[in-house]
C-alpha cells in the first residue's frame, strides 16, 4: 500500500456550512457529498439528483488487506470443514474481505460461497418474515411460507423448508447486520438467515438466538457452538460482547483494515450536506474537510460523526438509498429553515 493511502490530512477550517447556501442563486441546486466510493452510491446518487440536487460520490476510507492474512485463510478453512454454527457479518466490507468477488464480478470464479452455502441461495434478498423479535430472514420467493421450528441445535429459529435433496441439518448459518450485507452476501450465493430490524451491530447481537443449551454465564462453556466473527481492524467490541453473553464462542478474525482515502483537490469545497454511513467515514471527512453538516446513515454513525466535531441535521430511518435520500432532503429542510 502506497504512503498516500496511509496519510491522513491534518483537520482545518472548514468554510460556514451555512454560507453556501446563503449566497447560492435560485439556479443552484444544493451540493451533497456522498462519502463512499461510487459504484457504492450509485442509487443514492440517482435518487438525490431525481429531487434536484447536486451530489457526488467520493470515498474518505478504503479497504486494504489485514496484516495477518494466515488468520483469514485460517478462518476459510474453518468454514469449509464445518467449525461453525454461525458466521455473523456486519459490513459488505467483510464480505468482500472473507468471500472474494461477487459471482457477476468480472473474473470471478467459485468462491468460499460455493463451498459453505448451506442451501440453495435465493440468488437475492428475498421479502422478510419473522425469525426472532425484532430480527428477519430471507427465504426463497417460490416457497410457501413455513414456521417450523428450527433444529434442535438452534431452538426457536424458523428455517427454510428444505428440499427433499437437502441435508436434515444445516452446517452453517449466516447472519447479515443489514439488507445491503444480506445482499452482498447472496450475490455470492450464500444465502442469509438473520437480519436483525435495527441494523447496527448492538441490533444484531440482540436478535442473534442463544447458543444451545445455553446457561448464564461470564464465559462460553469450552465446547460451546462456534461463531465467527469477520471484522475490520476498527470495529467496536458490541458484537462480539453479546454473542458471547448468550452462549457462544466468538472467532472474531481481522478481514480487513480500514484507511484514510484522500479526497480529490476539485472535491476539497464547501457543502450544503455531507452523507457517512460510518463512524470511519465521519472522522475522515473531518479530518479532510473540516466539521460539517451531516446525515448519518444510522445512531453508530451518528455518535461518531457528532464525537468528530460534525453537526448532524438527520439519521436515516433505515440504512438504505430511499431512506438516505428522504434524510438528505429533511436535512436541507432544515437548514434552510434555520436563520
Amino acid at each position: 500500500m502506497t504512503d498516500r493511502h496511509r496519510s491522513v490530512l491534518a483537520p482545518r477550517r472548514a468554510a460556514d456550512p451555512g454560507a453556501r447556501t446563503e449566497a447560492a442563486g435560485p439556479e443552484e441546486a444544493p451540493a451533497v457529498l456522498v462519502a463512499r466510493a461510487p459504484e457504492r452510491a450509485a442509487g443514492l446518487l440517482a435518487r438525490l439528483r431525481e429531487r434536484g440536487l447536486d451530489p457526488v460520490a467520493a470515498a474518505v476510507i478504503e479497504r486494504a488487506p489485514a496484516d495477518d492474512p494466515a488468520a483469514l485463510d485460517a478462518a476459510r478453512a474453518g468454514l469449509a470443514d464445518g467449525t461453525y454454527a454461525w458466521v455473523a457479518i456486519t459490513s459488505v466490507n467483510a464480505v468482500d474481505a472473507l468471500l472474494g468477488p461477487a459471482r457477476d464480478a468480472p473474473g470471478a470464479g467459485a468462491g468460499l460461497g460455493d463451498l459453505v452455502q448451506a442451501r440453495p441461495s435465493p440468488g437475492h434478498v428475498a421479502e422478510r418474515g419473522q425469525l426472532l423479535p425484532g430480527a428477519t430472514r430471507s427465504r426463497e420467493p417460490a416457497r410457501p411460507e413455513t414456521d417450523t421450528p428450527g433444529s434442535s441445535d438452534t431452538p426457536g429459529v424458523a428455517q427454510d423448508a428444505a428440499p427433499d435433496t437437502a441435508p436434515a441439518a444445516l452446517p452453517v448459518r449466516w447472519a447479515a447486520v443489514g439488507p445491503a450485507t444480506a445482499q452482498a452476501l447472496a450475490t455470492r450465493g450464500v444465502a442469509v438467515d438473520l437480519v436483525p430490524a435495527v441494523a447496527t451491530g448492538a441490533g444484531l447481537a440482540e436478535a442473534f438466538p442463544a447458543a444451545p443449551a445455553h446457561r448464564a454465564s461470564a464465559h462460553p462453556a469450552p465446547t460451546a457452538p462456534r461463531v465467527l466473527l469477520p471484522l475490520g481492524d476498527l470495529a467496536a467490541d458490541t458484537v462480539r460482547a453479546g454473542l458471547v453473553a448468550k452462549g457462544w464462542a466468538v472467532d472474531v478474525v481481522t478481514a480487513y483494515r480500514t484507511v484514510a482515502h484522500e479526497l480529490p483537490a476539485p472535491l476539497r469545497r464547501a457543502y450544503d450536506v455531507v452523507v457517512v454511513a460510518s463512524g470511519s467515514a465521519a472522522r475522515q471527512v473531518a479530518r479532510q474537510l473540516g466539521p460539517q453538516a451531516v446525515v448519518a446513515i444510522g445512531e453508530p454513525s451518528a455518535r461518531a460523526a457528532t464525537d468528530a466535531g460534525h453537526t448532524v441535521l438527520t439519521v436515516a430511518a433505515h440504512p438504505t438509498d430511499a431512506a438516505l435520500a428522504d434524510a438528505v432532503t429533511e436535512a436541507l429542510a432544515k437548514r434552510k429553515r434555520t436563520p
